[in-house]
């Protein structure tokens, strides 16, 4: 029974990288396709809608698994850890956007990647599979993870193949996008109303202006 149900484990962590990445390793342009799912590039609403529903019928229920800890095994192993990272930071973004539920586990996903980057576990990963493994880095209100997280993505970039560097170098650019916002707020102003929050006149001008990023 145990090796079955890490047999089928197994399968369904594969299931969400093939998901995310496609089913060979990235080239440059597969990258440049995938980039509709990954942050809704030339999407209009109703077809970034149906993304998100998409994601959300797939994975609802692997969502709400990895939340209560039942995959919290698939750490062990980098490209399992990866699928758990994704599962508790990006899919929920999708599946969950304009609700609290978007961002409601980011927390285990942030301390799944500071684990992971601290043991070198990402060394075995493609540079696109480190993107989103570090991504939790890019989506903490904490001013030293932002640090972190520009250091990361700095690295990643030189240490990339040329081919991916110009992908890489715009997730580079968003991090010092989020890195500023955090510096200058100590949060996301961006998720305010969604959560609850009051904001502050500086805030509201920051919004105003349209520049906040929808995605962090």
């Amino acid at each position: 029974m145990g090796a079955r149900r890490g047999t089928g484990q197994a399968e369904e962590a594969l299931a969400v990288n093939r998901f995310w990445f496609g089913p060979a390793p990235p080239t440059p342009q597969t990258v440049n396709d995938r980039q509709r799912l990954w942050f809704g590039v030339g999407t209009t609403p109703q077809q970034q809608a149906a993304i998100d529903a998409m994601v959300r019928e797939r994975f609802g229920t692997q969502m709400q698994r990895a939340a209560c800890g039942e995959f919290d095994a698939w750490a062990a192993s980098p490209r399992r850890c990866l699928a758990l990272i994704l599962l508790l930071d990006q899919f929920p973004r999708s599946a969950f956007r304009g609700t609290p539920r978007a961002f409601a586990t980011d927390e285990r996903a942030l301390a799944l990647t500071l684990c992971a980057v601290q043991a070198a576990a990402d060394a075995v990963l493609s540079p696109i599979e480190r993107a989103f493994l570090c991504m939790p880095l890019q989506h903490a209100e904490r001013l030293d993870v932002q640090e972190e997280s520009l250091s990361a993505y700095r690295r990643l970039v030189q240490e990339a193949p040329e081919q991916f560097r110009p992908f890489l170098a715009g997730v580079h650019a968003l991090a010092k996008r989020h890195h500023s916002t955090v510096a200058r707020f100590g949060r996301f102003p961006e998720r305010n109303r969604i959560l609850g929050r009051p904001s502050t006149r500086e805030e509201i001008t920051f919004l105003s202006a349209g520049t906040a990023d929808s995605g962090s």
